[in-house]
């Protein structure tokens, strides 16, 4: 049986903690910066982890 290929796409927005978290990077955070107010910027610039039925299709495109 031939090995499963990871989808590049998926691992390039995508990284595993050490405990096996998914975390991911937010939106909305490249440009037009100055009409966003601080607050709104300091949550895009953390990271979120991915939870819910969406994590069972990232995990089958990573191998995990």
């Amino acid at each position: 049986m031939p090995k499963i290929k990871t989808h590049k796409g998926t691992a390039k927005r995508v990284k595993v903690t050490a405990s096996g978290k998914l975390v991911r990077e937010r939106a909305f955070g490249n440009h037009i910066l100055s009409k966003k107010s601080k607050s709104r910027k300091r949550v895009i610039a953390t990271p979120a982890t991915i939870n819910g039925s969406i994590k069972r299709n990232i995990k089958k495109a990573l191998n995990i």
